[in-house]
């Protein structure tokens, strides 16, 4: 089986929905046993895979977004959210992207965010006569910057593979993830107008005074964990611990809305979640030693030689070959194939590692909600209820935007180097 068929095979896999890990690892198995190599080398890539210090920060977060979720968290963002932009027409739907904004710098997943205001704010937008389809697209959306805003897992992911600081990225997604924020917030205001969507009243300092108050134990968990990092207290592993821990004490002792009962069953998910994400970081080792050992790298190189001089035109392409794949392929599959592939041409054409680390994530959450793969579509149609041709025909409006603001970001690097650069120094 030669690279091009395992690859081919891999992506045919992905498409008609098997398992992310068994459409890695079974083509893997079959070209490492045709080519001679002993299996346990399968199982030495694998364990050589998972073996690392920072990858402990993906059960702490994943940890902290479900006490997040199940500590009364989000009903309490929500509520601040609401009384800062309800007042804008399409209230609820801005709303939703403020929340998911504030949550992003608590639980670093798409999925995690995007459920916990779905849940919430969905069947609220049915109540005020918002379309459902459009209510699913917009919450969909505003998950996206989740991984974008710090904390992040797939900023975990990037740095591990590719050697490079997680608190440059995760300052580097700061302002990039402002402007999904906006960007979504401009494109919603423009539909909510041409659908006359309501609107809430205008708040009174009182009830945001109240709603600030209710809320302000949850949001010194995103200070706590860029403070701890940037101040050199923690590393962003023990951030991430930090962050769960936290987490659990205010929804414990604090909104006391998680009880014995609930640690079971939390426990029990963020077990599930890691070892999905961890298996697949497994599975992933040993495809990239075959297409190390293939040199696929190389031969990436020799393909993008002719826009060597011309970084524009190899930027486009990437983040055009990227968006693609994000339709058929799962995200943390992507991030663990792709990234090394890449580097060498990156660092080629003389960009910056923090820089193409940022856009490269934002192009992949892209694609969670783009069919047949997107992870996040499914998780939303899987609550609404609704079709994936419904939830199509809505979220075109915000791949719009958010495709938007990727290029804007691919074509000037000081939107996600200012504030690293700012705070940590120009990299050498």
């Amino acid at each position: 089986m030669p690279v091009l068929q395992l690859i081919t095979v891999m992506l045919v896999g992905f498409s008609i929905g098997l398992p992310v890990v068994y459409s890695l690892l079974v083509p893997s198995l079959i070209y490492l046993y045709q080519q001679g190599v002993p299996l346990f080398v399968v199982a030495q890539k694998m364990a050589n895979g998972v073996e690392s210090f920072p990858l402990l920060a993906i059960p702490f977060f994943i940890a902290a977004g479900e006490m997040m979720n199940t500590g009364g968290v989000t009903r309490r963002l929500v509520s601040l959210a609401s009384t800062v932009v309800g007042h804008i027409t399409g209230g609820l739907a801005h709303v939703t992207i403020v929340a998911n904004m504030i949550m992003a710098g608590m639980s670093g997943s798409a999925i995690a965010d995007a459920a916990g205001t779905g849940r919430v704010l969905i069947p609220d937008m049915q109540q005020e006569k918002f379309d459902k389809p459009f209510a699913a697209a917009i919450v969909s959306a505003a998950g996206t910057i989740g991984p974008i805003i710090p904390p992040s897992i797939p900023f975990v992911l990037f740095g591990f593979i590719a050697s490079t600081s997680v608190g440059r990225l995760f300052l580097g997604g700061i302002i990039p993830g402002i402007l999904m924020g906006l960007f979504l917030m401009i494109t919603v205001y423009i539909v909510a107008k041409r659908r006359h969507y309501p609107r809430h009243a205008r708040s009174t300092f009182r009830e945001f005074w109240v709603a600030l108050k209710e809320s302000s134990w949850a949001l010194v968990m995103p200070l706590l964990i860029l403070g701890g990092i940037l101040s050199g207290v923690f590393t962003p592993t023990e951030a991430a611990g930090m962050a769960a821990i936290y987490g659990l004490f205010v929804g414990f002792f604090i909104y006391k809305e998680i009880t014995p009962r609930d640690l079971l069953p939390i426990a029990t998910r963020v077990v599930r979640s890691s070892a999905v994400v961890l298996f697949i970081v497994a599975a992933a080792a040993v495809l990239q030693y075959i297409l190390t050992r293939e040199m696929v790298g190389d031969a990436l190189l020799a393909l993008f030689k002719p826009f060597a001089g011309r970084r524009v035109m190899a930027l486009l392409l990437i983040n055009l070959l990227f968006l693609a794949l994000g339709c058929v392929m799962e995200t943390t599959a992507l991030l663990l194939l792709f990234t090394p592939i890449f580097l060498p041409l990156i660092d080629g054409l003389g960009v910056d590692r923090v820089h193409f680390g940022v856009f490269y994530v934002l192009n992949l959450m892209i694609g969670t909600l783009t069919p047949p793969v997107g992870t996040v579509m499914y998780v939303i149609i899987n609550i609404s209820k609704i079709s994936m041709m419904e939830f199509t025909r809505e979220i075109w409006p915000m791949l719009v935007a958010l495709i938007g603001v990727l290029f804007l970001i691919t074509y000037y690097p000081p939107l996600v180097l200012y504030i690293p650069n700012l705070l940590m120094g120009v990299a050498k």
